[in-house]
């Protein structure tokens, strides 16, 4: 089967903790939303801000990785039990996500391209995923 290719949207903190623990989690770790994954899966997580509910804005592509394993089991993150799958992660710096604005076509308004990141959890094109790792890939560490 084909790999499907999704967005998270997740605190920096988070990413930083997934990337460190090898595995993802969605939509605040509910279960439901891993049901949606598959092994070879590719994740995209997009960071608003360094915290949670507060922090300094981000606004960045923070980690793309595979999903291994979907098979979902709890994980204790920040003091919170949670369901989360294995992942590998690229090691691929913080991309802001400004000058992609008008090459992703998730994005159907740039001017109001927040919007889009009002869900925690989306699938997203294979280009859109390729435009988002070529970028990762061309930032600076």
């Amino acid at each position: 089967m084909s790999p499907r290719f999704w967005i998270g949207v997740i605190a920096a903190d988070h990413a930083d903790h997934a990337i460190q623990s090898g595995i993802c989690a969605f939509s605040h770790g509910k279960a439901a939303s891993l049901g949606k994954l598959s092994e070879g899966d590719r994740i995209a997580y997009y960071s608003p801000k360094t915290g949670f509910r507060d922090g300094d804005t981000v606004q960045c592509f923070t980690a793309l990785g595979t999903v291994i394993d979907a098979t979902p089991f709890e994980h204790d993150w920040a003091g919170h039990r949670i369901w989360v799958c294995r992942a590998s992660y690229a090691d691929l710096p913080h991309t802001p996500i400004r000058p992609l604005l008008d090459q992703l076509k998730f994005i159907a308004n740039p001017a109001k391209w927040g919007m889009a990141f009002r869900r925690g959890q989306f699938e997203i094109t294979e280009a859109d995923f390729t435009t988002i790792h070529t970028a990762m890939k061309a930032t600076p560490k």
